[in-house]
């Protein structure tokens, strides 16, 4: 039996700016946009190469407050050229940081060991974001 993540529903104040910032300004893939009235409005979108998608919308049944969540992860290949994108797309990016042994460190982790490096960014509501590296080439 599988169990496939496949939709996360994000509490967001606004559904149109919301749409703005996932679809217009990261560019993820744009899945669905329906709305049946002012009561009812569902939007979906996933980012580049994620089975997983990303829900929100009007009359879903989320109860949490806009911004609540915190620490979702985006795994990525290269942290580095993740962050530059973002920026280019006027995302602002938190620093990248590691841990090694003695605590957190500035950059990228020197080895660029798997799921060691971070960097985070918000949306517009605050709904946290964490780049988390794996698979780095070089």
């Amino acid at each position: 039996m599988d169990y496939k993540l496949e939709l996360v529903l994000l509490p967001v104040a606004d559904v149109a700016r919301a749409k703005d910032f996932y679809i217009g300004r990261l560019g993820w893939g744009e899945i669905v946009d329906w709305q049946r009235d002012e009561e009812f409005r569902v939007v979906q979108a996933n980012p580049p190469g994620s089975e997983c998608a990303i829900g929100f919308g009007i009359g879903l049944g989320v109860v949490a407050e806009p911004g609540i969540f915190r620490g979702l992860h985006l795994v990525v290949t290269d942290i580095v050229a993740a962050c530059d994108d973002l920026a280019s797309r006027g995302v602002e990016v938190g620093p990248m940081r590691h841990m090694l042994d003695d605590g957190w460190h500035d950059g990228p982790h020197p080895e660029r060991r798997d799921y060691n490096t971070f960097a985070e960014f918000s949306d517009p509501d605050g709904n946290t974001w964490l780049l988390q590296e794996r698979g780095y080439t070089g």
